[in-house]
């Protein structure tokens, strides 16, 4: 079933733009709407927070890459010096789902719309230059517009900034509320609260509140199973687990990704200050999302 895309809810402009043409000109065939229930969310509070980071901060996200790594890599390359500087910023309220859109979810996405399932072939990957060979990308892949097998709870990755945006899309459709990639700034407030800390669940890092590489299994897990990760907003998996989308664009046709992944140790890069980007088109097997809807749109 396709979902109520021609029932007013959406302008078919930005889906002309973002799905194939069979699905478009099939979108005249409407289902019930608010079809599917809305994904589990945390309830962000309008009002101030600490963002960014100072140089205490900074050094000490060094000195625990320092540790796990051995070596200065992340030091020398000033890993975090592009950080927002420590400050006070505020947001509206809304909500945020709590964990990052899985395979199963996502599935639901792809057999709907016809869209392409996640997946990236090895030449495209050996384009992007990246420092994992093509065999880890292997397990991640979908075959057949299905999920690999006992994945289905975990993050969805291989899926482009693009993609994420049509999901939007279509579980805006789906369940009548207006969902959206969140700004650097409301991914960073929903992870760590209003007091600046380090890290989701204080200033002390806890290799056991998050999936990386220090103490997970170097592999994604359920998402949203570590539930002692949690931010006091109720955000879980804000810390390891993937990479996330965000609404935010950098230079050269890059958006900024936050949260640091299972593939990093330290973890310098898991704290939602950290922040680099990525090409809206990289489909990476770090790489997932999760979306906000805006407070009274549910």
């Amino acid at each position: 079933m396709l979902g109520p895309y021609a029932c007013g809810r959406l302008q078919r402009g930005a889906l002309r733009r973002l799905l194939p043409v069979p699905i478009f000109l099939a979108l005249g065939h409407c289902a019930a709407p608010h079809a599917l229930p809305g994904p589990e969310v945390a309830s962000v509070a309008a009002g101030p927070f600490v963002m960014g980071s100072d140089e205490a901060e900074r050094d000490a996200a060094y000195a625990l890459d320092e540790a796990a790594y051995g070596h200065s890599v992340t030091r020398q390359q000033r890993w975090y010096s592009g950080e927002t500087p420590r400050q006070m910023a505020s947001t509206r309220r809304y909500d945020i789902m709590r964990r990052p859109v899985t395979n199963d979810l996502y599935a639901r996405f792809v057999a709907a719309t016809g869209r392409p399932a996640p997946d990236v072939d090895r030449k495209t990957w050996e384009r992007y230059g990246l420092i994992h060979p093509y065999r880890e990308v292997e397990r991640f892949q979908w075959r057949d517009g299905r999920p690999p097998d006992g994945r289905g709870e975990h993050p969805v990755v291989l899926v482009s900034h693009a993609d994420a945006k049509a999901f939007a899309l279509w579980l805006s459709a789906e369940t009548g509320s207006t969902w959206r990639l969140p700004t650097e700034r409301e991914w960073e407030k929903a992870a760590r609260g209003v007091d600046g800390r380090r890290f989701p669940w204080g200033d002390e890092f806890d290799p056991q509140r998050l999936n990386s590489h220090d103490s997970g299994p170097f592999d994604t897990v359920p998402a949203g199973s570590i539930l002692s990760g949690a931010s006091p907003f109720g955000m879980l998996d804000a810390a390891g687990q993937v990479f996330e989308w965000t609404a935010t664009p950098a230079a050269g046709n890059r958006f900024i990704v936050k949260g640091g992944s299972w593939d990093d140790r330290g973890c310098g890069v898991c704290r939602p200050a950290a922040r680099h980007s990525r090409p809206e088109d990289l489909k990476h097997i770090l790489i997932g999302f999760r979306l906000v809807r805006d407070a009274g749109t549910q």
